[in-house]
């Protein structure tokens, strides 16, 4: 089997920072860019008072509104963020239900001088057909808004927290949209907090958020939103300023966090190559089996934790072709846009240019070579064992980024089946 070779300190550093890694317009420089639609359309702040609102446009029309979904299901999470602008090449529409429990529409942004959601005019125009559309399927998906992301950036996250009445705002802007749209839950995806104090704030926010989505349901009569939040692959971040993610508020506030388990190698360190998602590192913490147990150790229960996957590889140039392992020389990134495939794009790069596939049971990853080519992934086999892993330590479910990025729901049903224990 292959072996992984320990990653230089100086990639330790950038991956335990999370420096624009991970759900990141960095990791993907135009495919997850949505700034094209930010810099040319009206947005909408949700929270203003009726009439205050400087863009008040209308909901364009969408379906009927199907009964909201039960709050939880036992059964665990079956996750997917939707990346919605790809909205009109992949609608709701297309989403098979069967494969997913929870489906993240991805992403809206905050307001960094109100601190209410910033909803753009494309958004205004799906999120009402995204959550109808779901929850009108055969069998029905909850619908969860995702608010951040990377492009949002990490100091209108800090800002927001720092302060109550900022906290409030923001609080009150999230129940209103999602109540607005017909969502099932909010889901915070702060790339990164930054400090210490960031992470005591995001505590606060944590359980400010939970009572005001508790209260909210009781006078409604409606179903509690959910309260998820994307976090960094492990608990801690080890380097430049140590800091921990609150693991008590999390047990007792949030309903389920999703580790961002990829991008642990990349085009920021072409030296060799290596499987951006792996589940085993013997020489390194960067692992997505130490990340889940650093979870577990700061005290969230196993079943609050949602392991991510990827549906996409990072690629490499090898130095010498007949030198194709795992940990290999390496001179620079290979096929795709700065070293990075979806998983669709893969397997027909795999079948045009007749690659060698290989998995390695060592780190539990595939990967593929042809030439100097050299691509690093999950595919069947490691998506199988992965979940396998997630059931085995009674996790909480799995999510995949993203939706629309694999070939014919391949790895989605190869998920799913393994899962619900289907062979």
């Amino acid at each position: 089997m292959a072996k992984q070779k320990m990653a230089s300190f100086v990639l330790a550093i950038v991956l335990i920072l999370g420096a624009n890694i991970s759900f990141s317009a960095a990791s993907f420089p135009t495919l997850l860019t949505r700034n094209f639609w930010q810099n040319s359309r009206p947005t909408k702040l949700i929270g203003w008072p009726p009439g205050d609102d400087p863009e008040d446009i209308s909901p364009s029309p969408s379906p009927q509104p199907a009964p909201t979904p039960p709050p939880f299901s036992d059964d665990g999470i079956k996750g997917g963020y939707w990346p919605s602008w790809l909205a009109y090449s992949f609608p709701p529409s297309s989403i098979p239900t069967l494969y997913f429990t929870h489906v993240f529409y991805a992403f809206v942004g905050i307001d960094a001088s109100t601190y209410n959601l910033s909803i753009t005019q494309p958004d205004d125009e799906w999120m009402g057909n995204f959550t109808a559309t779901l929850h009108a399927k055969k069998p029905p998906a909850k619908a969860l808004l995702s608010i951040g992301g990377a492009n949002s950036g990490p100091g209108a996250f800090s800002g927001m927290a720092s302060d109550p009445d900022n906290r409030a705002a923001f609080i009150k802007s999230t129940i209103a949209t999602a109540r607005k749209y017909g969502f099932d839950g909010l889901d915070i995806d702060w790339e990164f907090p930054s400090n210490p104090d960031d992470m005591s704030n995001l505590s606060v926010l944590f359980k400010e958020w939970r009572q005001a989505v508790k209260s909210e349901a009781s006078d409604s009569g409606k179903p509690r939103l959910l309260l998820s939040a994307a976090v960094y692959f492990a608990s801690s971040f080890l380097f430049d300023l140590p800091r921990t993610y609150p693991g008590d508020a999390i047990a007792k506030y949030v309903d389920f966090v999703n580790p961002m388990c990829f991008d642990y190698h990349g085009s920021w360190d072409t030296s060799v190559t290596g499987e951006h998602a792996l589940l085993y590192d013997k020489s390194s913490n960067i692992s997505t089996s130490y990340g889940i147990s650093s979870w577990i150790e700061i005290g969230v229960p196993p079943k609050k934790l949602v392991m991510g996957m990827p549906l996409y590889g990072r690629t490499w140039e090898l130095e010498d072709p007949k030198k194709h392992n795992i940990g290999d020389p390496a001179t620079g990134v290979g096929p795709g846009d700065n070293g990075i495939l979806l998983y669709k794009d893969i397997v027909t790069y795999n079948a045009d240019h007749h690659a060698y596939v290989v998995y390695d049971g060592d780190t539990v990853s595939e990967y593929s070579y042809s030439g100097t080519d050299w691509i690093g992934y999950d595919g069947p086999t490691s998506v199988a064992k992965k979940v396998e892993y997630a059931k085995a330590h009674n996790l909480g479910g799995y999510f995949f980024w993203a939706l629309g990025y694999d070939m014919n729901w391949t790895l989605s049903a190869t998920a799913s089946n393994a899962w619900e224990g289907i062979y």
